[in-house]
């Protein structure tokens, strides 16, 4: 959106009385005496925090990490035309919208969470950040997609939305594209492991509209089908989206992806399609809807029709944005949190195996050690020493961040196993 329609749209915004506008002065009236901060109990990144009774897991907070850095880019690209504004529809305690406010800079924050029982506990943690004459924050306890719609009915757009959600529910997603401003960037959740593995087909097809079967990369496929479902439901509406990263986290499993909207369908469906995998050989194709009827793989044709695994349709393009990722990683080391390790996690290294996963050389999925080895009849090779091979060869390759001691490579199964044969016979 131009700089000109995204203050117009700023300036349509029309909060409910209940909520006063953050683009109006406030009228000075007599109000109760808000409650003290509860006791700090925790902290991320210098910012304090009690989750009280909310659910709350610190194992999250590289995703909270990921999804600050992202905010405080946006808004630093998007400028001062207008306010800087953020919504968390599913807030649990507030700790990510007390770090859009207090780190990535919003001008206001709305947190919402269905549960009236921790509204003490959410604003005794935005109290925390002083408010200034304006309103910085407001909260409410409603259903996220039905505050996400009203947002949209009353024209009240966001720069972020961010939907912290459990389980493969995906009804928000609509709601939450149409109150995005164009431009804006979405992180959206699933915490849906089954559908993932292939266990819950019928919910993947209902909440994403892919079907998904058992595959060796189910993490990513996770990931993929998350990214699916957000760019069926923005080319319904007229729009398309790019992800600018997709996050996977082993504890849960938590699927996490930040998109970015934009205006008008995309030319092509190049980056939706079909994933097939050949349990005989292990390889890993994708097919667009113009292939449907020819998906087939030259070993299965000898040996076993039924080894080939069919899912789909999901987002088949990158995982990642470079540009962005690497603007990431520079802010991370501008602010002192690259080099730090939170809860096991280092944000530079997750940030340069990101980097690294987004070279558009590389398809969908990902091959772990002890397949190649099984496959090659040979001892595992050193992650190193095969992805240095492999690149010698001319071939992309990189770790993984979403599946352990796996790579990520555009070289045929069967030129993977030679060179790792090649290594055996080398040491």
């Amino acid at each position: 959106m131009a700089i000109s329609a995204a203050a117009a749209a700023a300036a349509a915004l029309s909060f409910p009385r209940a909520l006063p506008s953050p683009l109006q002065p406030r009228r000075h009236r007599h109000r109760r005496r808000s409650a003290e901060p509860p006791a700090c109990a925790h902290s991320e990144r210098g910012v304090t925090f009690d989750p009280g009774s909310a659910f709350y897991r610190s194992d999250s907070a590289a995703g909270r990490d990921l999804a600050v850095l992202a905010a405080t880019l946006h808004r630093r690209a998007a400028g001062p035309s207008a306010p800087f504004l953020c919504l968390d529809a599913m807030c649990g305690c507030g700790v990510r919208a007390l770090r859009y406010l207090a780190q990535a800079g919003a001008d206001f924050v709305w947190a919402n969470d269905a549960s009236e029982a921790l509204r003490p506990v959410i604003v005794g943690n935005l109290s925390r950040f002083e408010r200034a004459p304006d309103r910085r924050w407001a909260v409410s306890h409603l259903d996220a997609t039905r505050l996400l719609s009203e947002r949209y009915l009353r024209r009240e757009y966001f720069d972020v939305i961010d939907v912290d959600s459990f389980g493969g529910d995906a009804a928000y997603i609509r709601a939450a594209l149409l109150a995005l401003r164009i431009g804006g960037l979405l992180y959206l959740t699933s915490t849906d492991w089954r559908s993932a593995r292939g266990y819950g087909s019928r919910s993947s097809l209902s909440s994403y509209g892919a079907y998904i079967r058992p595959v060796p990369y189910p993490n990513e496929v996770g990931l993929r089908m998350l990214i699916g479902g957000a760019a069926r439901e923005a080319a319904i509406l007229g729009f398309h989206i790019t992800p600018l990263f997709s996050y996977y986290a082993y504890h849960g499993p938590i699927f996490r992806v930040m998109v970015q909207l934009h205006n008008g369908k995309q030319d092509g469906i190049s980056n939706y399609g079909f994933i097939c995998h050949c349990k005989s050989c292990g390889q890993s194709r994708t097919f667009g809807f113009d292939e449907l009827g020819q998906i087939t793989c030259g070993c299965a044709d000898k040996i076993d029709p039924d080894s080939i695994t069919v899912v789909g349709p999901l987002w088949t393009g990158p995982l990642h944005d470079t540009t962005f990722l690497t603007e990431m990683l520079s802010l991370a080391t501008e602010w002192g949190w690259a080099n730090t390790i939170e809860n096991g996690v280092s944000l530079e290294k997750l940030l340069d195996t990101m980097i690294e996963e987004s070279d558009s050389r590389l398809p969908p999925g990902y091959i772990r050690l002890d397949e190649i080895a099984s496959r090659a009849k040979v001892n595992s090779p050193p992650l190193g020493t095969l992805i240095n091979s492999l690149r010698k060869e001319g071939y992309a390759a990189c770790r993984s961040h979403i599946g352990a001691n796996a790579i990520k490579t555009n070289c045929p199964i069967e030129c993977c196993l030679d060179v790792a044969q090649e290594i055996r016979n080398l040491r």
